[in-house]
């Protein structure tokens, strides 16, 4: 059996400026789950937060399986777009982080 290991983990952890439950929550996570049609995007997830550990109320994670599928993400028309139509004016704190493996092993 052959285990895929990728190159970047992609995470953000955020809070909204819009109530839970409300209709412009609902429209926010579905403008970002249009983000999994991006060239390169594998595993997309958008998650609610269960623990009062953390002020963030959602998570989105996506893998790429090379840096340069990563980079062009973040470069796509698609991604720009939403981070400067809706990113940067609905979230109220946020946190990223991007991860590569500490190896790289095939098993």
């Amino acid at each position: 059996m052959t285990v895929t290991t990728f190159a970047i983990e992609h995470t953000v952890t955020f809070r909204l400026i819009h109530a839970p439950g409300s209709s412009e929550e609902s429209e926010f996570l579905n403008a970002a789950s249009e983000l999994i049609a991006i060239p390169g995007v594998q595993h997309f997830q958008i998650r609610r937060q269960t623990s009062s550990k953390s002020p963030h109320t959602f998570g989105i994670s996506m893998q790429f399986e090379t840096h340069r599928e990563y980079l062009a993400y973040c470069e796509n028309p698609a991604h720009v777009a939403f981070v400067q139509q809706r990113w940067l004016s609905e979230v109220a704190d946020f946190q990223e982080a991007d991860f590569e493996p500490l190896t790289n092993r095939n098993a």
